[in-house]
C-alpha cells in the first residue's frame, strides 16, 4: 500500500486531493433548480414542525379566549346601559306626570311600571333657608324617586331627584294655562 500525503484526511486512493465541485461552469439539466436551492429529493424539506403548529394553535386559543371575555364584558355593559336608560325614561315619565292637576302632598308612594321595574316616590317640603314662613302660598317640594329592577336578592336601582313648586293655587293655574 502506498502512502500519500493526507492533509485533510480526505483524498483519493493515491493520496491526491479530490477536486472541489465548482457550480459556475457546470451545466445543469433544464427544469432543475439552481445550485444551493433544495431539490425535491433533498433530505431537508421546508415546512413547520408539529411542535410549531401546536404552539401556534395554543397562541390562537389564548387570544380567542381573551377576545371572547372582552366581547362578553361588552355585551354585559351594553345590557346594563340599556336597563339604566329604560329606568331613566320611566322615571322621567313618572316625575313629569306626578301631581299634575292635583296639589302636592308630602308623603311616600310606591308602585310598579311593569313586571320588571318598581318605583318608590318620597315627597318632602324643601326650603334652602329652612322652614317656610307660615302663610306662604307657594312651597317647593323635593321629589325623590327610586327605580329598582332585577331579582329581589340582587336588585339594581337608580335614584332621581327633582324640585316641584306646589301650593293651593298651583294646580288650578296649571289647569287654566295648558
Amino acid at each position: 500500500m502506498k502512502t500519500g500525503s493526507r492533509e485533510s484526511g480526505v483524498g483519493n486512493r493515491h493520496g491526491a486531493r479530490a477536486p472541489s465541485p465548482c457550480f459556475c461552469h457546470s451545466r445543469r439539466p433544464s427544469g432543475s433548480p439552481p445550485a444551493g436551492f433544495p431539490t425535491p429529493h433533498s433530505r431537508h424539506q421546508g415546512g413547520f414542525s408539529l411542535l410549531e403548529v401546536i404552539a401556534a394553535i395554543m397562541l390562537l386559543a389564548i387570544a380567542f379566549t381573551a377576545l371572547m371575555k372582552v366581547a362578553g364584558a361588552s355585551i354585559s355593559l351594553t345590557q346594563n346601559a340599556a336597563e339604566h336608560s329604560q329606568a331613566a325614561m320611566r322615571a322621567r315619565s313618572l316625575l313629569d306626570s306626578a301631581f299634575v292637576g292635583e296639589p302636592i302632598k308630602p308623603g311616600s308612594s310606591s308602585g310598579r311600571f311593569d313586571r320588571q321595574y318598581r318605583w318608590q316616590l318620597d315627597v318632602t317640603p324643601w326650603n334652602e333657608a329652612g322652614n317656610a314662613p307660615p302663610g306662604t302660598p307657594l312651597h317647593l317640594y323635593q321629589l325623590d324617586l327610586d327605580v329598582s329592577w332585577g331579582a329581589p336578592a340582587h336588585p339594581r336601582s337608580a335614584h332621581f331627584r327633582t324640585l316641584r313648586l306646589g301650593g293651593p293655587n298651583v294646580a288650578a293655574n296649571a289647569q287654566a294655562f295648558p
